[in-house]
């Protein structure tokens, strides 16, 4: 199947709509775009996700993969190897702790990627990877 890629909507919960939008804004560089007091969406990397202030707290798993235990559910977006540096450097900069370093997993194997994850201040994990093959991206 082949098809144009186009934007994903995401909403996910967070518990303090300020903090949120900081983070997003201003760590994550992503635009504002509506709001109420309520939920705020934010443009990342040309796709939309939506914050939602929802009062509670939230399990979060983790799963072995290449030798890391990343955090599930976690979310976030392939971007072209210099936006991913770039990325990794201002959230370094911002002094967020990363739960998994910036590092290449699965090297010398189909699928080899530059990832990183971390935790936003509501609890969300997040992922940002890139591949110098982006045809890998789905290869078995």
């Amino acid at each position: 199947m082949t098809f144009e890629i186009r934007p994903f909507h995401l909403a996910f919960p967070v518990n303090d709509l300020e903090a949120a939008r900081n983070f997003y804004g201003n760590v994550l560089g992503c635009s504002e775009g509506r709001s109420s007091e309520h939920w705020i969406d934010f443009d990342l990397f040309g796709h939309q996700i939506v914050t939602h202030l929802c009062r509670g707290s939230r399990e979060v798993a983790t799963n072995d993969v290449d030798g890391k235990e990343v955090p599930i559910p976690h979310f976030g977006v392939v971007l072209a190897l210099d936006d991913w540096s770039e990325l990794a450097e201002r959230v370094r900069a911002a002094g967020v702790q990363f739960v998994v370093e910036p590092q290449i997993r699965f090297t010398g194997q189909v699928g080899e990627q530059a990832t990183m994850f971390f935790i936003d201040p509501c609890g969300n994990a997040l992922e940002f990877k890139a591949l110098t093959d982006l045809k890998q991206l789905f290869a078995k």
